[in-house]
């Protein structure tokens, strides 16, 4: 090889190597520029619930889609906290001392102590029921504080359970209505069901929640007396009892409405309520903004925009019941 032309090469191959040196830090220091940032989550369920799970996954791709990557610019603290009270409040401390960018808050219960830890952190809630009635925001138009979120429905529709359970099943004229004693929005969702039985000629009566034998206890005492027919009202003690209660409703023979469609698809009759899993999708358009700066306190509480009317066709002919071809053709879903 000529001496001029191996000069040549390694004087090209030095600037291309002096090239690549400066260019490493550059690309270092710009994946450096995106900070991670970290988002705590607090459920009050187990971690093998698949409810729960289609949430949480619903909330993940949502954000994916936002621009959001776990590993990237982002990392995720999930605490399956169950639905001990305690443990929910442990969990939120625990998450609190982590100092996460944003907090999301699966339902009512972990709320009240995340607002207790910190007023600070940011906190998006999914499936609150009465928001400003718990005192988690000043109003739902302009919340006010470090909360904001998505409400599990408006109180309105727990006339139209009742309204459900007898276009369903038109001999009822008892219903029990299962409640959750803890909760205070419990005598809210009630006196709506209340409000209505007079004009569907049905006599109603309340079931507190406490524990599982009181539960079992009391709609043994229901069922003794004919025509009766049962209405399972939100909270957090419905998700724990919920597979009692879907059992006892079929013991007893009792036709039943439920507000999440978990319910239905694991045996239960009927079941009306906010499409659970959109909202996290929204959750996570919440987390997007507040990331990006918007303030919480700025960000309206919405409503559900998106119910769903799941009918299970087997429990209903196991009950001896006809569902009306209208109720059918009005479903979102027919498990048979």
């Amino acid at each position: 090889m000529p001496l001029e032309l191996g000069v040549d090469m390694r004087r090209r191959a030095f600037i291309t190597l002096l090239g690549g040196m400066t260019a490493l830090p550059l690309a270092a220091r710009a994946q450096q520029g995106e900070r991670t940032r970290r988002v705590g989550v607090l459920l009050p369920a187990a971690p093998d619930d698949p409810a729960w799970q289609a949430r949480i996954e619903a909330f993940r791709q949502k954000l994916a889609l936002l621009g959001w990557s776990v590993g990237r610019n982002l990392q995720i603290d999930i605490r399956w906290a169950t639905t001990n009270v305690a443990e929910i409040r442990r969990q939120a401390a625990e998450l609190a001392a982590l100092a996460p960018d944003i907090i999301l808050a699966g339902g009512t219960s972990p709320v009240g102590p995340l607002l207790q830890v910190t007023r600070s952190v940011p906190v998006v809630f999914t499936m609150v029921v009465d928001p400003v009635g718990d005192g988690y925001v000043e109003s739902l138009a302009r919340p006010g504080g470090n909360a904001t979120g998505f409400m599990g429905y408006e109180f309105s529709i727990a006339g139209k359970w009742l309204e459900l359970l007898k276009q369903i099943a038109p001999g009822v004229t008892r219903v029990a209505v299962l409640r959750d004693a803890a909760q205070g929005f419990a005598t809210s969702q009630f006196a709506v069901i209340q409000a209505v039985a007079p004009s569907l000629r049905v006599e109603v009566s309340p079931i507190d929640m406490r524990d599982a034998g009181e539960i079992e206890r009391a709609i043994a005492t229901f069922a003794l007396t004919p025509n009766g027919g049962l209405i399972l009202t939100a909270g957090a003690a419905a998700v724990r009892y919920r597979n009692l209660i879907i059992s006892l409703a079929a013991q007893h023979k009792l036709p039943a409405v439920y507000f999440e469609h978990f319910f239905a698809t694991a045996g239960g009759l009927v079941s009306y309520g906010a499409d659970t899993v959109d909202a996290f999708r929204q959750a996570a358009g919440y987390v997007d903004r507040i990331l990006k700066g918007e303030k919480p306190a700025e960000l309206p509480v919405q409503a559900p925009t998106k119910y769903e009317l799941v009918i299970n066709l087997k429990t209903a002919k196991a009950l001896g019941l006809t569902v009306p071809p209208s109720l059918l053709a009005a479903a979102d879903a027919v498990i048979e």
